[in-house]
């Protein structure tokens, strides 16, 4: 059973791919802005590596999103829900942590099935 890492560095790769089921974690590049920012970046850098890896986000089994302030989860759900598509919610974790970069605010965990 092969396993397909899509760009490997040596400590990362941008998404790993085995038996058609896609894990990749994406985090926001400019941690100057605010949560709906940095959520839209998240977002939009997902969207890029499902298309590199054979999917779309229709297909998000799972997601989970760490935050470093609970205050931000209402507009983290609203960039959430208006990126989703109608009634592809995937499963969903959220937990507040303390992140690495105290400017990032929040990161995200995804699985999605190739499409």
């Amino acid at each position: 059973m092969t396993i397909t890492r899509i760009n490997p560095t040596p400590r990362w790769s941008d998404a790993t791919v085995f038996q058609n089921v896609i894990h990749f974690v994406e985090v926001p590049n400019d941690v100057s802005t605010d949560m709906a920012d940095q959520v839209r970046q998240v977002l939009v850098q997902a969207e890029a590596t499902l298309q590199l890896a054979g999917s779309d986000k229709s297909r998000l089994l799972m997601a989970t999103i760490y935050v470093t302030d609970v205050g931000d989860v209402p507009a983290l759900n609203a960039a959430w829900e208006a990126w989703l598509p109608a009634g592809a919610a995937p499963s969903r974790a959220c937990i507040k942590v303390e992140l690495l970069n105290p400017a990032m605010k929040v990161e995200i965990a995804f699985v999605a099935a190739r499409a």
